[in-house]
């Protein structure tokens, strides 16, 4: 479902990434695990057509993300590290208004909003003012937004930052649920995330992937989790303490890139059909 090659990407001399290659299959959670600034977020921005590479391809869905990327937009559903939700709207009005943005018809938007509600158990809430929600239902609404065009892709950056144990458990429950139909991408900084989510890992460091191992149902491997310490040299320590119910407050700043999440959110959307 979704094929990198030789992702590289230039920041004038100096290259965030490069030679990125890996693959991701439907009904797969993939973890792509590494230190904040090791080239994961750039990594994500070039799949979802945010930003361009240097060199390297990359295909989703069997669509060239460069030379075809308004397919690739209509197949991928992305939920950026700060995602821009507003908190005077309800989730419904919302997600009308990213729907619409997304080119969801008037005709297909009530169904296309019910449906990603009901994904992210949010309907409880769907009234209500989004200002007024918990940290984790706030998530549960961001996460809802990736959903709303019924996307063959799911990319999540670092999708339970600053939750508390029991919001990231539910949060960690939802993705696993959302992957039974799709294909879905984990970026995070954190081990335990991943051991506990995922079926695949990629580990990038210093803007290259360094492994590759999948998990199946038994998690990260002593192996895998040592090499992790090792490759990731000074935060390893606190990547390997984080336990997987703690929430974590590190954010992941990249060369280049915008943290206003707006962009992030609705770069690339369709208005073509909606009304």
């Amino acid at each position: 479902m979704v094929e990198v090659d030789c992702l590289t990407k230039y920041y004038g001399g100096f290259a965030a990434i490069q030679n990125v290659t890996f693959s991701a299959e439907p009904g797969q959670v993939l973890g792509f695990l590494g230190p904040n600034g090791a080239g994961k977020t750039t990594t994500m921005r070039i799949l979802t057509g945010y930003m361009p590479a240097s060199s390297g391809t990359a295909q989703v869905a069997g669509y060239d993300v460069f030379e075809e990327s308004r397919e690739v937009r209509r197949r991928i559903g992305y939920l950026p590290e700060t995602p821009p939700v507003y908190p005077e709207m309800t989730p419904r009005s919302y997600l009308d208004f990213v729907s619409r943005i997304k080119g969801v018809t008037k005709r297909e938007r009530p169904e296309a909003i019910e449906r990603a509600m009901a994904a992210t158990q949010s309907l409880d809430v769907g009234n209500q003012p989004i200002g007024t929600l918990s940290r984790g239902y706030k998530q549960r609404v961001a996460i809802a937004q990736a959903l709303v065009h019924n996307p063959e892709v799911l990319i999540l950056d670092e999708p339970t930052i600053g939750l508390d144990p029991k919001q990231i458990i539910e949060i960690r429950n939802l993705v696993r649920g959302l992957a039974e139909d799709r294909t879905v991408i984990l970026s995070t900084h954190i081990l335990p995330e991943v051991t506990q989510l995922c079926d695949k890992v990629v580990i990038i460091a210093q803007g290259q992937i360094v492994a590759e191992e999948d998990l199946g149902m038994g998690g990260a491997t002593e192996d895998l989790e040592a090499f992790f310490l090792k490759v990731t040299a000074d935060d390893a320590i606190e990547l390997n303490a984080v336990d997987p119910t703690v929430p974590s407050n590190s954010t992941e700043v990249e060369a280049g890139e915008d943290t206003s999440g707006v962009s992030d959110m609705m770069h690339g959307s369709e208005t073509e059909g909606a009304e």
